[in-house]
C-alpha cells in the first residue's frame, strides 16, 4: 500500500488566487493581480546583474534583515525575512498550531490562512463581514466569536483583502486586550497603499502581535517572492527554527535591497496607482455599477454573476478576479492599472452591460 499522508492533509482547502496562467499571452491585461503597475525600482537590474549566484545566498537573508529594521526602526531580533509572506503565514502554523486548536479569520479574506492552519489540524472558525454593512468590522461580533472559541491565532488582514477596508488602531488595540492569549497575526502586505495609515509598530510591545508585510506588492517583487514579519524576539526565533536555510534567494536579496533605497520610485509610483484606481472607480460607476469604497489599490464591484461577469472579461483578453472563492459570488476585484490600460478595461465593461 502507498504511504499515506497524514490525514489533516484531506482537508486542507485548495486556495485560488489572482495572476496570470500560463495560458495567457502578453498581450492580455491583468486587473486580478493587486500589485504596483508600474514595476519595480529600475534599480534593481544592476543589483540582479551583479549579483553572485555562483555562491549561497546568505541563510537568514541577514543584509535584508539589517536593512529592513533600519527602515522599521526596530531590533534585527524583531524581523525575520521569508519567500513571501505567504511563507512566514505557513512557518507561524507549523511553530504555534497544534491538532485541535481553534484559529480565527476575519472573513472575506486571502485563503491561505486557513489553509496552513487546516495543514497542522487546526479548526477554523470564520467570523464574515457583510457586504451589506459595507463589510466593515463589528467589533462586537468578532469579541463574541472570541470569546466562544478561544482561538490560538487570529488572522487579520489590514487593508483586507479581497474587500480594501482597513480598520483603525483602536480596534487592533482592543482586540490585543480582550485575546492576550491569541496571538494576533496582522497581516499589513497592502499597508503601503493606504494613504493615511496608521504605525502598527507601536503596538509591538505586545508579544501577541505579530506584523506581516510584503514587498512583492508595493515594490512590485511579486516574481521574487519577499515579505516579512515584525514580532518579539521569541516569536522570530521559533520561526527560524522551522524556516529551511537560504529560503529567500540571492536575487530576491539583493534586488529588494536596492528598491528599498529608491523610495521616490515608491513614493510616486504609489501616487500614480491612486489616482489611477480613483479615476477608475469613478469611470466603473458611471457605467452603473456599484464599487465598494476601499482604502488601497484595489476594489470590489458588485455584479450580477461575478463568475460569467469574468468569463464575458475573458473574451477581452482581460482578466479580474472572481471573488466566488471568497464566499463573494456577487463581487469581482479589480486592481487599478496604468490609465491607458484601465480605459480598456471600462471600454470592454462598457460592452457587457
Amino acid at each position: 500500500m502507498p504511504i499515506r499522508p497524514r490525514p489533516e492533509i484531506a482537508a486542507v482547502p485548495t486556495v485560488t488566487h489572482g495572476g496570470f496562467h500560463s495560458e495567457h499571452a502578453s498581450d492580455w491585461l491583468d486587473f486580478s493581480s493587486n500589485v504596483n503597475p508600474f514595476g519595480p525600482s529600475p534599480r534593481i537590474w544592476d543589483a540582479i546583474r551583479n549579483a553572485p549566484i555562483g555562491r549561497h545566498p546568505d541563510p537568514r537573508a541577514t543584509p535584508l534583515r539589517n536593512v529592513l529594521a533600519e527602515i522599521e526602526n526596530v531590533s534585527a531580533r524583531r524581523v525575520i525575512v521569508g519567500n513571501g509572506s505567504v511563507e512566514l503565514i505557513y512557518h507561524l502554523a507549523v511553530a504555534y498550531l497544534r491538532a485541535g486548536d481553534r484559529v480565527l479569520v476575519v472573513a472575506p479574506t486571502f485563503g491561505e490562512y486557513a489553509a496552513a492552519s487546516a495543514i497542522m489540524g487546526a479548526e477554523v472558525v470564520a467570523w464574515r463581514a457583510r457586504p451589506e454593512a459595507d463589510f466593515a468590522l463589528d467589533l462586537d461580533a468578532l469579541s463574541h466569536v472570541a470569546d466562544a472559541c478561544r482561538p490560538r491565532f487570529i488572522f487579520l488582514c489590514n487593508p483586507n483583502n479581497p474587500t480594501g477596508k482597513y480598520v483603525a488602531r483602536e480596534v487592533i488595540e482592543r482586540i490585543l486586550t480582550a485575546c492576550p492569549d491569541a496571538l494576533l497575526v496582522l497581516d499589513e502586505a497592502f499597508i503601503r497603499f493606504v494613504r493615511d495609515r496608521w504605525d502598527s509598530r507601536a503596538l509591538l510591545a505586545n508579544d501577541n502581535l505579530v506584523i506581516l508585510r510584503s514587498l512583492t506588492k508595493d515594490y512590485a517583487l511579486t516574481g521574487l517572492r519577499v515579505g516579512y514579519a515584525l514580532a518579539s524576539p521569541s516569536v522570530t526565533e521559533a520561526l527560524e527554527k522551522v524556516q529551511p536555510p537560504w529560503s529567500v534567494n540571492t536575487l530576491a536579496q539583493v534586488a529588494t535591497v536596492a528598491a528599498l533605497g529608491d523610495e521616490k520610485h515608491l513614493r510616486d509610483s504609489l501616487a500614480a496607482v491612486a489616482r489611477a484606481k480613483e479615476d477608475l472607480a469613478n469611470d466603473l460607476t458611471q457605467l452603473g455599477l456599484a464599487t465598494t469604497p476601499s482604502q488601497t489599490n484595489f476594489f470590489l464591484l458588485r455584479v450580477p454573476a461575478a463568475s460569467e461577469f469574468a468569463a464575458r472579461l475573458r473574451g477581452h483578453k482581460i482578466l479580474v478576479r472572481d471573488c466566488t472563492s471568497f464566499g463573494l459570488p456577487n463581487f469581482v476585484r479589480v486592481a487599478a492599472r496604468k490609465p491607458e490600460e484601465n480605459a480598456r478595461l471600462v471600454a470592454a465593461v462598457r460592452q457587457l452591460t
